[in-house]
């Protein structure tokens, strides 16, 4: 396989952590760059503003901090990346960015942070996994 493109969708879990480590592995392994990306909750349409503009930054906030970790992470190993952060729901976006950004695999943590919320709602990567025709390497 050819792997010259890797998305890397992180949370900020210790299964992110895994899977960075296995995507820059793999980066290294075949000169391929990252695609970084964070979800970050939506702001729903109809908060009205200024509640909305507080909310963004809110969220945008915690986002950076969370991204922070894997910007290091990726200087550290001086992989070549791109770093997105979107709103929406997580499945979706990660399967969108992927077509997008025409990446030729998806490196991610078998779970993330909101294990509860993915025994309810299903898991994000269980939504990716089905709905991409890319290779998913899905990291413990």
């Amino acid at each position: 396989m050819n792997v010259k493109k890797i998305l890397l969708p992180v949370d900020g879990s210790a299964h992110s952590d895994a899977a960075a480590e296995m995507a820059i592995g793999i980066a290294h392994d075949n000169e391929a760059s990252v695609v970084l990306l964070h979800v970050r909750r939506a702001v729903p349409t109809g908060l009205g503003q200024p509640n909305a503009d507080e909310l963004l930054q809110y969220l945008t906030k915690g986002a950076e901090a969370v991204v922070q970790h894997y910007r290091t992470k990726l200087d550290d190993a001086a992989v070549d990346y791109l770093e997105l952060i979107i709103g929406g729901d997580v499945g979706e976006v990660v399967c969108n960015v992927a077509d997008v950004e025409k990446c030729d695999l998806i490196v991610m943590g078998s779970k993330g942070k909101s294990d509860l919320e993915g025994l309810i709602l299903g898991s994000a990567t269980h939504k990716v996994l089905h709905s991409t025709d890319l290779p998913v390497l899905v990291v413990k």
